[in-house]
């Protein structure tokens, strides 16, 4: 991997790291600041999910929000966000224009096309040596070289699909991630709450107006932890989808471009304006010749 590579790739690292260790930072951030606000001289709360947890009302310290959260959740929130992290960094770095799109590639084809100074046997040497997405729909459609244009348009479409498919794979893992959390987190809510109000009438202490409180905070932990995660991977997600939809589009106006170059129709036209500018010159020189020997 040369330098630029290794920095584009440390570059997006970088910004799916901020992307999502700022909400984990604004969630500690937001509990430490509620602390104050709660009743100091409770001693003993109750954990919605596992064990009870002493001290203030509401977990100030990240050993305490994973303990609130309960370890299965937290497990749960940890795998998701390294799972969103990797693909969203893998996508980011596979999906460039210039690996899918290789303009050198694609303008030196095209034009070798247009000047007639390639063949089906090179076009298809030529594409399989480059190996890029590109290329592999450009292959497609030169394998069938000189048949009508309908045909060659299908295998291009054919070619580009399968493209698409791998241009789309572990989308579907952010995608799940941006779906799946919340609701993992609305489910901790819910038997965290459950939890909280059978713990508060078994205590008899349904006045106590900081130990409701503390134990609903607690519940409500899971679905912030799962929102906080949940937001970054939806807006990688939509990014990676917004730049496929880009990169099929250009893909699709190159293939018909494509289309128009090899296509039988295509060849007979340029192949019978060749003979016809062979006899316009070669009338030219006779009609020469026949003006010198008058002359």
């Amino acid at each position: 991997m040369n330098s630029f590579a290794f920095r584009f790739v440390f570059d997006r690292f970088l910004l799916l790291t901020f992307l999502i260790l700022l909400p984990c930072a604004l969630l500690v951030s937001s509990v430490n600041g509620q602390t104050t606000e709660l009743a100091p001289n409770s001693e003993t709360i109750t954990d919605p999910v596992h064990e009870p947890i002493s001290g203030s009302a509401v977990p100030s310290s990240p050993e305490e929000i994973v303990r609130a959260i309960g370890v299965p959740f937290a497990i749960v929130f940890a795998l998701a966000s390294i799972a969103a992290m990797w693909c969203g960094i893998e996508r980011t770095v596979l999906l460039r224009h210039r690996r899918v799109i290789p303009r050198a590639f694609v303008d030196r084809f095209l034009q070798l096309l247009r000047s007639g100074r390639m063949d089906k046997t090179s076009a298809i040497a030529v594409c399989q040596q480059d190996g890029s997405p590109m290329a592999d729909v450009f292959l497609h459609g030169v394998r069938k070289w000189g048949k009508p244009s309908v045909e060659i348009e299908q295998a291009v479409i054919d070619g580009g699909e399968r493209q698409i498919s791998q241009l789309k794979t572990r989308l579907r893992v952010l995608n799940g991630v941006a779906t799946l959390c919340p609701l993992i987190g609305l489910l901790g809510t819910v038997i965290g709450m459950i939890q909280a109000f059978n713990d508060i009438a078994e205590s008899n202490a349904m006045g106590q107006a900081e130990q409701l409180a503390g134990g609903i905070a607690m519940a409500l932990l899971t679905t912030a932890a799962g929102l906080f995660i949940a937001i970054p991977a939806l807006t990688v997600y939509m990014f990676l989808a917004g730049r496929i939809d880009a990169l099929v589009m250009e893909m699709d106006r190159l293939g018909q471009e494509l289309v128009h170059l090899i296509s039988g129709e295509a060849l007979r036209e340029r192949g019978a304006a060749v003979p016809a500018t062979a006899g316009t010159e070669a009338s030219k020189t006779t009609t020469a010749k026949t003006v010198q020997k008058k002359q």
